[in-house]
């Protein structure tokens, strides 16, 4: 099998196109594609709980909070106690990450409006399900390597 027939590498020529195009966008801002995404999942007005943002992001918590630490420190960010939960804090955005956080949303808006210009909503239906199933894939395989001897009589001689 040719590298051009695999599914993965499609997915991931096409995302680091993706990314490539989204990081050329955010250097101009003085930001990168991960602050942008992370920006996009704290809420502009409530906050956000920071034990959510990676769960969100499909993070673990520990790549996180170098990130969280570094946008606190380029005046993006701050952090409040949670008033329901003390031992919990929340992520709130400064103006400033109010602005990147406009500036990540415009962008992804704009990349999608392109794409569907060219891609029927025919088509773009047939992706989304596609990507849904290569999920479920992902997902079976998962379970699979978290939890092997619940196929240890399949496979019986």
């Amino acid at each position: 099998m040719k590298r051009e027939e695999t599914v993965d590498y499609h997915i991931k020529s096409a995302w680091h196109a993706i990314s490539r195009m989204y990081n050329q966008k955010a250097v101009l801002e003085d930001f990168t594609t991960a602050i942008g995404f992370v920006l996009i999942n704290i809420n502009s007005k409530e906050g956000t709980p920071a034990t959510k943002i990676a769960p969100l992001m499909g993070l673990e918590a520990r790549s996180l909070t170098r990130m969280l630490k570094s946008m606190e420190e380029k005046g993006l960010i701050f952090k409040k106690p949670d008033p329901v939960d003390k031992r919990s804090v929340r992520i709130f955005l400064t103006p400033e990450g109010k602005r990147k956080k406009e500036i990540s949303v415009k962008t992804i808006k704009e990349f999608n409006e392109q794409v569907r210009e060219v891609v029927s909503e025919e088509e773009l239906n047939d992706f989304f399900m596609v990507f849904q199933k290569i999920n479920q894939v992902l997902e079976n395989i998962q379970s699979e390597t978290i939890n092997p001897n619940a196929y240890e009589n399949l496979y019986e001689l």
